[in-house]
């Protein structure tokens, strides 16, 4: 079960230059390594259509595609090895019995699962407890980086924040026109219309005829959470707008620059 989006590794292979005196990179395929907050097509391998069944892909293919989202995740994936940008998103399965990566407080799968007391919600409605641990585990995982860029010092690796960037997505969910930040748009009722039991999709059979009995909101644009656990496109649009210029990156650069090495900078 997958809970959040959390930090994001970019790596590549080419070799430094001086960002101040080259070109942007030019990356000719993206390569994810990923689990359903950025799978581009895993899923639907693995487990066949049923594991994303309408509404999911609603938003921009107006039908399924294998994601766990309205639709388009921050990553794509092209088939070309030489040159190319890879990006890990993945871990969180290792640490959803409890905890995760990323600001998994605020999700109403944990929210709605767990047993959370008054004291333990923060002043913007998350579980303090659980984004304690993945600020913890985040702390550990910049520290490995430190490490990584000394044994393959011929690697540009950039360390993207998703938990920062997400956690203030959250903070300023009705300025930014998303309204309530822990309503689920594709759910079916409960405090955040989420019922772990009755998840995105889920249908029943009536005189023989297969009804969808959970649906997409109206507008999924108006909110941040799509089915619980994974964020709406419009959501994740926004979150590639913030970390595009490298505000949430390390080294703090653009993504379209991200095959210079910190050393380079």
């Amino acid at each position: 079960m997958e809970v959040m989006c959390k930090l994001l590794v970019f790596v590549t292979l080419l070799l430094p230059y001086s960002i101040f005196s080259s070109p942007e990179c030019n990356f000719p395929a993206v390569f994810n390594f990923g689990d359903s907050n950025s799978d581009t097509g895993a899923l639907l391998s693995m487990f066949g259509e049923a594991a994303a069944p309408p509404p999911n892909g609603e938003t921009f293919f107006h039908s399924p595609a294998g994601r766990e989202t309205s639709l388009r995740t921050c990553s794509q994936k092209k088939y070309k090895f030489s040159s190319a940008l890879y990006t890990f998103d993945i871990g969180q399965n290792d640490l959803t019995a409890g905890y995760d990566l990323g600001p998994v407080g605020c999700l109403p799968y944990i929210m709605d699962t767990r047993v959370i007391t008054a004291a333990q919600v923060d002043s913007y409605g998350c579980a303090s407890p659980f984004n304690d641990v993945s600020r913890y585990f985040n702390e550990k995982l910049k520290e490995a980086i430190v490490q990584l860029r000394k044994d393959l010092h011929l690697a540009a690796i950039t360390y993207v924040d998703i938990y920062a960037v997400k956690y203030s997505l959250i903070a300023q969910s009705e300025k930014l026109g998303f309204g309530d930040p822990f309503l689920v748009c594709c759910g079916h009722g409960g405090r955040y219309n989420f019922n772990n039991a009755m998840r995105c999709g889920r249908t029943k059979t009536v005189n023989g005829t297969i009804v969808a009995i959970v649906k997409s909101c109206e507008d999924p644009s108006s909110r941040i959470i799509w089915d619980g656990v994974h964020f709406t496109e419009a959501a994740n649009r926004w979150v590639y707008n913030q970390i595009a210029d490298g505000a949430y990156s390390d080294p703090p650069v653009p993504l379209k620059m991200a095959c210079h090495r910190k050393d380079d900078i």
